[in-house]
């Protein structure tokens, strides 16, 4: 667009000249086309707004409705695309926290209180002063076999890959993460330049696909592994068995986005689909994914390593437990993904109807290794729509010790959400190889948008901690988060997900929600057993 925008703006300057030699009048029109083309050059060489600079002149009319709010902009700009309050709420805000600018509103509570499913923190009657709260609270990551414990941001930037997003969108997102000192998970699609160039700290994901540590064939490659895990940048590892977005399902990169670069980063043949299956090859049991961990660890030279999943059938991850109980070998973390998450492209029935929701599987990952006396040693970082101070909060009161966000962080950068991700064409130039759009986005301008976003939401989860008369968010329980489950009824977390014993799962007899599943797991096998109650 910025090139057409050119040669527009000369033709029109060549047409003009050569008919005003017949015809003087027309020497007028160019009263309306000079300050256009000015308009459109300014456009192009300002660094704050991609839109404006991909799309000069006409890029203007998304920001002349967001000045004209809130009725046009909130209608226009803000219209959930998918139904959920993710969209119609939080998206200004995190525009707003993103440049750093006044994110309050008038007019009391923008939602409805006695609807089904309205959530809340009940404050304190003695809330803390600021200076009574951990400002940055931090969470080390890592286990007893764990030699390089790492010291985590309660907020990361969840799993992106270079190749679904743009060169310039992983420098930004990177860069954010080394000003904020907070971190930048990869994605399955390897370890890029891009992602070590700024400085940022970095969680390594290794997918089913192997991208950077495959062989030919697509087997995983210990050697190549072992190259790049050991990069001072690199602070955790994090293996990926399924995501929110389609679990069970594996995923694309299509051709066009396969350039020689991200061919060469992913060891892939360029110019092809790039698949990545839907399980892994490297292991086929719980007990040889944990013994895969162990290597990955040793070979990393002690650097803590987990697992990420969208829940799915309990018993697999009973499994899992059985499987560290009887080998002694623990993740360092595990990332569960709500079967909401997701940022990219995926099928709308995987997208809808797959995968346990965030509350529901983060609640039920915490409860079980609780019931096997595991829970103090792991930490669970929580994904999936996390893109408030409240996210924040209500997750960490669930049971996670720390958060990832993709689609928040997204925005920061700039992302409206085009729907264009998969096409190779997103306009704001942040999900996409095209170098005509990557290059609107100023990576020295966005990555500090980045860094602003992480800081204030995790200062807005600080201050709600402090309402509450919280000093650190370990002190965050169930107890603190209420949620409306129907007219006339109201329900704490704790009520909702009551806790489990710490050691009820070590003997028998089991609790009864989880005596079909214990039955059905073995550490032998991901493949449950049919038993029926």
């Amino acid at each position: 667009m910025r090139s057409t925008f050119l040669i527009i703006c000369v033709a029109v300057a060549i047409l003009t000249t050569a008919l005003s030699f017949v015809w003087p009048g027309i020497l007028w029109s160019l009263c309306i086309t000079a300050p256009l083309c000015l308009i459109g050059v300014v456009d192009m060489t300002q660094p704050s707004h991609t839109i404006k600079r991909n799309y000069p002149v006409i890029g203007r009319m998304r920001y002349w409705a967001e000045w004209m709010r809130p009725k046009i902009y909130q209608y226009f700009i803000e219209s959930d695309t998918d139904g959920t309050p993710f969209n119609r709420l939080n998206r200004s805000v995190i525009y707003q926290r993103a440049k750093r600018v006044n994110d309050t509103t008038p007019f009391g509570t923008q939602l409805n209180v006695y609807e089904v499913g309205y959530e809340w923190l009940n404050h304190s009657i003695a809330p803390l002063p600021h200076d009574k709260v951990e400002h940055d609270p931090r969470v080390i990551v890592g286990g007893t076999d764990c030699k390089q414990p790492y010291s985590a941001s309660i907020y990361n930037i969840s799993a992106m890959s270079f190749g679904s997003l743009s060169k310039n969108a992983i420098l930004a997102l990177n860069g954010g993460a080394k000003l904020g000192g907070f971190a930048h998970n990869t994605g399955e699609g390897g370890l890029s330049p891009y992602h070590l160039e700024p400085g940022g700290d970095i969680f390594w994901q290794i997918g089913t696909g192997y991208f950077g540590c495959r062989h030919q064939d697509g087997t995983f490659n210990y050697e190549e592994f072992a190259k790049r895990a050991v990069h001072p940048n690199v602070k955790m590892i994090e293996v990926k068995l399924s995501q929110g977005a389609k679990p069970g399902h594996g995923g694309i990169l299509p051709a066009a986005k396969v350039t020689e670069e991200i061919a060469k980063i992913r060891l892939v043949e360029m110019g092809k689909d790039v698949l990545s299956p839907p399980y892994h090859t490297a292991f086929s049991t719980p007990i040889q994914m944990l013994g895969f961990i162990k290597k990955l660890r040793e070979l990393s030279e002690g650097k803590p390593v987990g697992f990420k999943l969208c829940v799915g059938q309990k018993s697999q991850f009973i499994a899992i437990c059985k499987a560290m109980i009887k080998t002694g070998i623990l993740p360092d973390f595990i990332t569960v993904d709500g079967g909401e998450g997701g940022t990219g492209a995926a099928p709308l029935e995987f997208s809808n109807s797959v995968g346990m929701p965030l509350r529901d599987a983060l609640a039920f990952v915490s409860d079980t290794l609780n019931g096997f006396a595991l829970r103090r040693h792991i930490r669970i970082i929580a994904s999936g729509k996390v893109a408030t101070g409240f996210d924040l909060v209500k997750n960490l009161s669930l049971g996670a010790d720390m958060c990832n966000s993709a689609r928040a962080m997204m925005l920061a950068l700039g992302c409206i959400q085009a729907l264009e991700c998969n096409t190779n064409k997103c306009p704001t130039g942040v999900a996409t190889q095209s170098v005509s759009l990557s290059r609107g986005l100023v990576v020295d301008e966005k990555k500090v948008r980045v860094r602003n976003f992480h800081d204030e939401t995790v200062k807005s989860a600080v201050e709600l901690m402090a309402a509450a008369g919280i000093s650190h968010p370990k002190h965050l329980h169930r107890s603190f988060i209420y949620r409306r489950v129907n007219a006339g009824q109201i329900q704490t977390y704790a009520e909702t997900y009551p806790y489990l014993l710490r050691g009820a799962l070590l003997e028998a007899p089991y609790p009864e929600l989880y005596q079909l599943d214990m039955a059905n797991s073995s550490e032998e096998t991901f493949d449950p057993a049919i038993t029926y109650a």
